[in-house]
């Protein structure tokens, strides 16, 4: 595996080693003591797993306790993954990263704890898997708005058009009024 800096230093693309011939392919996603020794040193303690359709947008959230470190990849189509930090001492407070992870580029994001994160969907559906350092807690969930103007997120989506949202989403908080972590 491949560790690939991104503009916000503690935002990490892992590219892994694929082994591929006439009969499909083999790669390793996961190995704890690279990812200690190359990434981070966490814990994984909850896997997750969503499919989305095209348009949908799901972000951009985070937990203000039992805050979440997430390995993220697709393991079936295509979408646009974006962390924004929302941590208030970092150099990139209110900085934002945006990828594309496919089942065809096969590449990871890693989004520390103390970031905001979602996705947008750009194939016909998406399956899409990732690891967290904590378990999920409602209660604490916070949501930024997906096109805050202050933040500017290049999303890959059509003029005209908006992302399918939940409600949550919908009404999600503007960044400048969103809790943040010191």
């Amino acid at each position: 595996m491949k560790v690939v800096d991104t503009s916000i230093p503690d935002v990490k693309i892992i590219e892994p080693k694929v082994f591929g011939d006439e009969r499909g392919f083999f790669l390793e996603t996961f190995r704890d003591d690279w990812f200690r020794e190359n990434v981070a040193d966490v814990v994984f303690i909850q896997d997750n797993h969503s499919k989305s359709s095209q348009g949908i947008l799901r972000g951009m959230h985070y937990q203000l306790e039992q805050t979440q470190g997430k390995l993220v990849r697709v393991t079936s189509g295509e979408v646009y993954d974006v962390a924004i930090d929302m941590r208030k001492s970092s150099p990139s407070f209110g900085q934002w990263f945006g990828v594309l992870l496919s089942a065809e580029n096969k590449r990871q994001l890693w989004v520390p704890a103390g970031f905001a994160h979602g996705f947008y969907v750009t194939t016909d559906s998406a399956e899409f898997v990732y690891k967290c350092t904590d378990y999920y807690a409602p209660e604490h969930e916070v949501s930024v708005k997906w096109d805050d103007p202050k933040l500017n997120i290049n999303w890959p989506i059509l003029a005209n058009s908006k992302p399918s949202l939940s409600a949550k989403d919908e009404s999600g908080l503007l960044f400048d009024d969103a809790p943040t972590f010191d």
